[in-house]
């Protein structure tokens, strides 16, 4: 097959994914709406077309995204844009402003696809990506994948965001899904039921060969200068607009009367000052620590570290790192939404709580640490669960099929038209 893709190429789950068609050697084009390293899809065709203000991010040699220049001195104002007091502020003017900037690139997309002619154009998330895909595909054959909350925060809360994606999912040929949840709403924002549909996991699914259970390094302590003899808690979401961390650090006081031997880990957080402050008002600076980005590797060191995974998502697809926490045989606790209950059944293998409330996300870290018995029987669970559902080697076997149906599918209604 010859694809290409229109993604976001800095995410992990956008070349989790790719990886595997550029392994099977498929005929790969990716045009990134990020700047991104060259090194970072190896076997892949490459171009950029930033949208959305994208050129105001830097992608240093190790892959990593920045703003601006190394010494400007917009980048400290920039961070606090995006992460501090302003940041609520920042995302929604993001999202007003955004997708205005999506009709500028439509020529260089049309021009890319004439010059790269593939069997059809997979874009990878609603904003912005299926939404310029769409108005740049022309005659080529579209897949759209949704994420998390494309259609359950972006299309429902900005008006332009939604209008746009009607339309986006009214030209898609065939839809991808993280969650049955949104299979089922799309047709509500325009998808015709009737055309190529799947639910897989949005990453590809989980590699057994990184998330496992087993014992932990305990190299891992010392890296992060962590303590010995505490029971570890972790959230692995980082700074989201929809995910309640406010909710989450105030639970803390409360599970540590009960629990004076937890210890949170809060990951992609090292540094962020509404973070930093929380933990100081709070008076918890003892019993958590801000870790910084880390590899999928050092995710999964860390999920075998904990006891208990936290989720506190308001707006949520299938998050893999609750996935890949599930895998590692860590108790997953989140947000009692729609999307969520497809993969935990409370009380079986998870717990499922009111994610704005920090009493409602105490007491379910609270149960789960005081019952060792749910915990075994969880773990065991989820193992069963993640093999059937979300191996990454069958999730993947499973889109190429899907892949090969979209082409076969846009075949016949060409046949027939003809």
């Amino acid at each position: 097959m010859k694809i290409c893709f229109l993604v976001d190429a800095r995410s992990p789950i956008a070349q989790n994914w790719i990886r595997y068609f550029i392994a099977q050697r498929h005929e790969v084009d990716v045009i990134s709406t990020y700047p991104f390293s060259d090194s970072t899809l190896p076997g892949a065709s490459l171009h950029t077309v930033p949208v959305a203000f994208s050129n105001l991010a830097r992608v240093p040699h190790d892959g990593k995204v920045g703003t601006g220049r190394g010494n400007s001195l917009l980048k400290p104002l920039l961070a606090q844009m995006r992460t501090g007091k302003f940041s609520g502020l920042t995302n929604s003017v993001h999202h007003w402003i955004g997708p205005l900037d999506v009709y500028r690139h439509v020529g260089e997309v049309k021009s890319l696809l004439e010059e790269i002619k593939p069997d059809f154009l997979h874009a990878m998330r609603l904003p912005y990506e299926g939404i310029l895909a769409s108005l740049a595909a022309g005659n080529v054959r579209l897949l759209i994948s949704t994420w998390g909350n494309d259609l359950t925060l972006f299309a429902r809360n900005f008006p332009l965001i939604g209008r746009m994606t009607r339309q986006a999912l009214t030209r898609a040929n065939a839809l991808h899904c993280d969650c049955s949840r949104d299979l089922r709403l799309a047709t509500n924002w325009g998808f015709d039921s009737s055309k190529p549909g799947i639910v897989l996991p949005g990453n590809g699914g989980v590699q057994r060969e990184l998330f496992h259970q087993g014992r932990p390094d305990r190299k891992i302590l010392k890296r992060f200068s962590l303590p010995e003899g505490r029971t570890f808690i972790i959230n692995p979401r980082g700074v989201r607009p929809y995910v309640r961390n406010d909710a989450a650090f105030s639970s803390l006081p409360l599970i540590l009367k009960k629990r004076p031997d937890a210890f949170f880990l809060a990951v992609a957080m090292e540094g962020n000052p509404v973070a930093e402050k929380w933990i100081e008002n709070l008076g918890i600076t003892e019993s958590v620590r801000l870790l910084p980005s880390v590899s999928r590797a050092t995710m999964a060191e860390l999920f075998r570290l904990a006891s208990i995974t936290v989720s506190p998502g308001e707006h949520d697809g299938t998050p893999n790192t609750l996935l890949e926490a599930m895998a590692c045989g860590c108790f997953p606790i989140a947000g009692d939404i729609e999307s969520l209950r497809e993969w935990i059944t409370n009380g079986v293998n998870g717990l499922l709580c009111d994610p704005s409330n920090p009493e409602s996300l105490s007491d379910a870290v609270v149960r789960a640490l005081e019952d060792d018995d749910l915990r075994r029987r969880a773990a065991s669970a989820n193992q069963k669960l993640i093999d059937e559902r979300a191996d990454y080697q069958q999730v993947m076997k499973d889109a190429e099929k899907f892949y090969q149906r979209v082409i076969e599918t846009g075949q016949r209604a060409e046949a027939c038209a003809g």
